[in-house]
């Protein structure tokens, strides 16, 4: 799929997500549930927040994709996500994770490896020091609190092969997203320095794959084009801002206003040589 069919593709698949709505089901962080739900809304499915033991069956039962994000983690919240985890593996739902902080504590570290152990999960999103914590030594890591101090390229080679051996989609998101599978991989050109100015934007750009992933079936294209998406509404917002409290509004605006004609002159996914 060259950069055109990717643009392409990304119409299509939002298209799909605001014909279908689909529910999504965040186990997320107290700082990141009110952007995240508005998030999702924008784009055009519908959020819920819910982590109680004993709905974590339930839940499973209507929902199309569900989002584990480890930012304000407890052990009660570990045993939530790896209950979600099993009860959406026995209806086939795809399962976004986001190991927010892993390698800053062994807890974080410690409860991202346990739930891959314990989940399928279909597509992991992170910083570059949090996917590097996943295949190196936690004292090699370079991370203060939850940013990442490490450059995508560091990790370039290291998830790539992680992700070959997991089975699963890999996105390491900074100034260029790098996403793969272990076979193909493709980077994402769009964004804006603002994001980083506001708390819960990669979180965000977690839940923008977890609609997309709700309604398309090839993980890698869905979290590619999901991420062009929103980092085109990014640069968009930027625009339309004087600070990161007027970015955050016009961020929303610009999920919910993007025109498919912006995204086919301004999406810049790229397949790229591993």
């Amino acid at each position: 799929m060259n950069e055109r069919e990717f643009s392409k593709k990304t119409i299509e698949i939002l298209r799909e997500v605001r014909k279908r709505q689909p529910l999504v089901h965040h186990i997320t962080n107290f700082v990141v549930m009110n952007s995240t739900a508005n998030v999702t809304l924008a784009i055009g499915a519908s959020p819920i927040m819910a982590h109680a033991h004993e709905e974590m069956e339930a839940m499973s039962a209507f929902t199309s994709v569900l989002n584990l994000n480890i930012g304000t983690l407890t052990p009660y919240w570990i045993d939530s996500m790896i209950m979600a985890g099993k009860a959406a593996r026995k209806r086939g739902i795809p399962i976004v994770l986001d190991p927010v902080g892993s390698g800053a504590t062994p807890l974080r570290t410690d409860a991202v490896k346990k739930i891959l152990t314990e989940v399928p999960v279909t597509v992991i999103r992170g910083n570059a020091s949090e996917v590097m914590s996943l295949f190196t030594a936690d004292e090699e890591i370079k991370i203060r609190g939850v940013d990442s101090l490490e450059s995508v390229d560091a990790v370039r080679y290291g998830a790539h092969r992680l992700a070959g051996e997991l089975k699963k989609v890999i996105a390491v998101t900074g100034s260029v997203d790098f996403v793969t599978d272990g076979d193909r991989a493709v980077e994402v050109h769009n964004g804006d320095s603002m994001f980083s100015l506001v708390t819960g934007t990669g979180c965000a750009a977690t839940t923008a794959i977890s609609c997309f992933c709700a309604v398309e079936s090839d993980p890698l294209v869905a979290t590619a084009a999901a991420l062009g998406y929103y980092g085109l509404a990014g640069e968009e917002a930027a625009k339309a801002s004087n600070g990161p409290g007027s970015f955050q509004v016009a961020l929303y605006d610009a999920l919910y206003t993007l025109s498919e004609e912006t995204m086919m002159d301004k999406l810049r996914i790229k397949p790229v040589y591993p």
